[in-house]
Order: structure tokens, then C-alpha cells, then sequence
């Protein structure tokens, strides 16, 4: 089958690869742009492993086809952090200790930096339920909605 060629903005950055029509956005960030931080957990959309924004709309990646980044805008984890300065959700999450295995970690801080964006103060069950499809076998939530609710108040209190 022939490949298609895509142009895309990643965390900015406009970017040009060739994918089969049938791969996923999922595998092409992986495969073909060396953007590692999304993860496969399940590949039917369940457990938000592979989160990325598409034109600023929360997605699985895992369920988007690579050709449909066509001209679009596309945010992932490694575009969190400005050089060696760690986006402030990442640096609440490892002082909080809101990650273990690392596996759901990505496609977490996607989630919770796109509904900060949306709503600088939630409430905790709007973190809850935004986080409702993100599944993480190994911390809890605990730790999570307590990193993202300091984050939510410190960003709040600095602008």
C-alpha cells in the first residue's frame, strides 16, 4: 500500500512524515517521529495511555489515524517542559510522588495540562471525572488529584 505523506505541527514544531493509511497517530508519533512519551496501553481507547491533544481536543492517539494529523496541530508530553525547565504539572508529580511505573504518566499530564487550559479551578470530581479515562494500576488517584489541584492553585496564584 502507498505511504501518505502527512504535514503536521508537533509541540510546535512543523513536521513532515510518511505513513500507511491504516497507522495510527499512536504508532506514526512512535514509529516515525521518535515521540516515545505516549505509550500503548490497550489500543481500543480505554485506558488513556496514549493521550495527545489534536488542534487542542484531548484523544487517544491509539484510535486517530496518522493521516488525520493532515494540517493539524498536535501536543504530546515532550512538548511540556521548555528545555530543561519542567512543565509545573511534571514537577508537582514527581513532588507528590503521583507516578510509579511511568506507563500512564504521559498521557496524564497531556489530560490534566488540557483541562487546565480549559478550567483553571476545578473542583476535585471535575479532576475525577476528566481523569475518568485514564486508568493507572499503581499509584492510585490520590497522589494524582493532589498534584493537579496544587498545580491548579500555584497557576492560578502566579497569574
Amino acid at each position: 500500500m502507498n505511504k501518505i505523506h502527512v504535514n503536521t505541527s508537533v509541540n510546535g514544531d512543523d513536521l513532515e512524515f510518511l505513513c500507511d493509511p491504516r497507522e495510527t497517530l499512536l504508532d506514526a508519533l512512535r514509529d516515525r517521529l521518535n515521540l516515545t512519551g505516549a505509550k500503548e496501553g490497550c489500543g481500543t481507547g480505554d485506558c488513556g495511555a496514549c493521550s495527545v491533544t489534536l488542534d487542542d481536543r484531548l484523544v487517544c492517539s491509539c484510535l486517530v489515524l496518522g493521516v488525520e494529523a493532515e494540517g493539524k496541530s498536535i501536543g504530546t508530553v515532550e512538548g511540556m517542559a521548555e528545555g530543561e525547565n519542567l512543565h509545573p504539572l511534571q514537577q508537582k508529580f514527581i513532588e507528590h510522588a503521583a507516578l510509579q511505573c511511568g506507563i500512564c504518566t504521559p498521557g496524564i499530564l497531556v489530560a490534566t495540562k488540557a483541562l487546565l487550559e480549559k478550567n483553571p479551578d476545578p473542583t476535585e470530581t471535575e479532576v475525577r471525572y476528566w481523569l475518568a479515562g485514564n486508568l493507572c494500576r499503581c499509584t492510585g488517584y490520590d497522589k494524582i488529584i493532589k498534584a493537579v489541584m496544587d498545580t491548579a492553585r500555584d497557576l492560578r496564584e502566579a497569574s
